[in-house]
C-alpha cells in the first residue's frame, strides 16, 4: 500500500506510466484485483491461445491442472462441494491420526484422478469416450486445514460481505472442493460422482453444472454481455508473483474463492447500452476502456471530461475495482456461467435463477477479501448481483506417481 503522504492522484498516474491501469472483469462480487506496487510482474493479455482442439492438460506437475492449464478454459464445468461428516470434529487437530488419515484420503483422490484421467475406468466405472481435455481440481476447506494447524495457508474463513447473511447456511463454506472441466460434459459429471464416492462420510452441500462462452485465452463475454478475463497474470513470473503460495509446506497451491452470483440481467439490460458501459467501465461492443484505446488497454482513470468529470465514471466497476483503491495482488479467475431456469426468491417472486459461476486463485485470501469489500462500498454493478453460494479453499500443491496429492500436508 502507499504510504500516507503520497497522494492517490499520485499513485494513480505512477501506475499510468507503467502501464497498469484499470481492467474490469466479473470477480467475487464481480472484480478485478491488481498489482499495486512496482516490483509487481508484468501482466499482459494472453493471445497464444490455440483456437484448435486442446491437447490434453498435464495431470502431474507441481500445480494441479485447472487453474492456470488449459490457458484457454474448457466449455463445460461442474463443481461439488462436499462435507466430511465426523471429520475434523472438535479436538481433532490432537488426534494424532487425523493428518494421517486426511493424507490418505487426498492421495486416493489423486490416484482416482490419474486414472479417470488415464483413461482407466476407477472400480468398474470409466469414461467411454475418454477423458478427452477433462482436467480436476482438489481443494480443502478451512475447517479441516484449521484443524490440521490454524497458521496453515487457507485455514480462514472468508468474512460476510453485503448480502451474504441471506445465503442458506448449507450453501456457505465445505470442507472439499471438486471442480472438473472439459469439453464433454458426461465425462465431468461422471468424475465427480466417482470421486465423491471416494470420501468416506460423503455429504454434498451443493453443485453447480456451468459453461463458457467461446473466447481466446482467458478472455470471454460475461452474461452480462461484457468482456471478462482481460487483465490477469500470465507467465511464470506473474503466476507465482499472484497465484501460487509462495513457501511453506503448501508451496505451490494456491487460495481459491468459488461463490455462485445471481445476475439480474434483465434489470441490466434495462438500462441503455450507454449507461451499462458507465456502470462497467468499457464499451460493451469491444471492450476498449471508456477512455480510448483497445480491448486489451488499460483504463486512464484520470482522464475527465471537458465539465470535469471522469470518463471513467466514480462508481463504475473499473475504477472500484482498481489495484491503487484495493492495495492487492491480481486474481486468476476462471469465470463460467449457469442457467438453472426460474425459481421463487425470499420474497416468493420468480426470479432466472441465472448468472456467474465465480472462481479465482490467489496466494492469499486477502487479495479476494478486499477487492470484494471495496466493490460493496462504491460498485455501481453490485446492484444486479445476489451472492448465493460462498467458500474459500485450500488448492492442493501438484502430484504425480512418486508425490501424492496432500504429501505436504504437514
Amino acid at each position: 500500500m502507499p504510504s500516507a503522504g503520497l497522494r492517490r492522484r499520485d499513485v494513480l498516474r505512477a501506475l499510468m506510466a507503467a502501464g497498469i491501469g484499470g481492467g474490469a472483469g466479473l470477480a467475487g462480487g464481480l472484480a478485478v484485483a491488481g498489482a499495486t506496487r512496482s516490483d509487481e510482474p508484468e501482466i499482459a493479455v494472453d493471445e497464444s491461445a490455440d483456437a484448435g482442439p486442446a491437447a490434453p492438460p498435464p495431470v502431474h506437475g507441481p500445480h494441479q491442472a485447472g487453474i492456470d492449464v488449459p490457458a484457454t478454459p474448457q466449455p463445460h464445468g461442474a463443481v461439488a462441494v462436499v462435507d466430511l461428516v465426523g471429520l475434523a470434529g472438535a479436538g481433532a487437530s490432537a488426534d494424532p491420526g487425523y493428518a494421517t488419515l486426511l493424507r490418505r484420503l487426498c492421495a486416493e483422490l489423486g490416484r482416482t484422478i490419474t486414472s479417470l484421467t488415464s483413461g482407466h475406468p476407477v472400480n468398474g466405472v470409466g469414461l467411454p469416450d475418454g477423458p478427452g481435455d477433462l482436467t480436476v481440481t482438489i481443494g480443502l476447506g478451512p475447517r479441516l486445514v484449521a484443524a490440521l494447524d490454524p497458521g496453515l495457508p487457507g485455514a480462514d474463513d472468508l468474512p460476510l460481505f453485503a448480502g451474504d447473511d441471506a445465503i442458506p447456511p448449507g450453501r456457505v463454506g465445505g470442507d472439499i472442493l471438486l471442480a472438473a472441466y472439459g469439453s464433454d460434459p458426461n465425462a465431468i459429471g461422471t468424475s465427480l460422482r466417482v470421486l465423491t464416492r471416494q470420501l468416506p462420510g460423503a455429504s454434498t452441500r451443493w453443485t453447480q453444472r456451468c459453461f463458457r462462452a467461446p473466447g481466446n485465452g482467458t478472455v470471454t463475454r460475461n452474461p452480462l454481455g461484457f468482456h471478462d478475463g482481460v487483465i490477469v497474470p500470465h507467465g511464470a513470473d506473474a503466476l507465482a508473483g499472484n497465484v501460487w503460495i509462495p513457501d511453506g509446506p503448501m508451496a505451490g497451491g494456491s487460495i481459491c474463492v468459488v461463490r455462485r452470483l445471481r445476475l439480474d440481467t434483465a434489470a441490466f439490460d434495462a438500462h441503455p447500452v450507454h449507461r451499462q458501459e458507465e456502470i462497467i467501465g468499457r464499451r460493451r461492443g469491444d471492450g476498449a476502456p471508456l477512455s480510448g484505446g483497445g480491448p486489451s488497454d488499460e483504463a486512464d482513470l484520470l482522464a475527465k471530461t471537458p465539465d470535469g468529470h471522469y470518463v471513467t465514471p466514480a462508481r463504475s466497476h473499473v475504477r472500484a475495482a482498481h489495484p491503487s483503491f484495493t492495495g492487492s495482488h491480481l486474481m486468476l479467475r476462471r469465470g463460467y456461467a449457469f442457467d438453472d431456469g426460474v425459481v421463487d426468491d425470499a420474497a416468493d417472486v420468480q426470479v432466472a435463477d441465472a448468472g456467474l459461476l465465480f472462481t479465482c486463485f490467489q496466494r492469499d485470501l486477502r487479495t479476494f477479501v478486499q477487492t470484494q469489500h471495496r466493490l460493496d462500498e462504491v460498485d455501481d454493478l453490485m446492484r444486479f448481483v445476489t451472492c448465493t453460494a460462498s467458500g474459500t479453499f485450500l488448492i492442493l500443491p501438484g502430484f504425480d506417481d512418486d508425490r501424492p496429492l496432500g504429501a505436504d500436508l504437514p
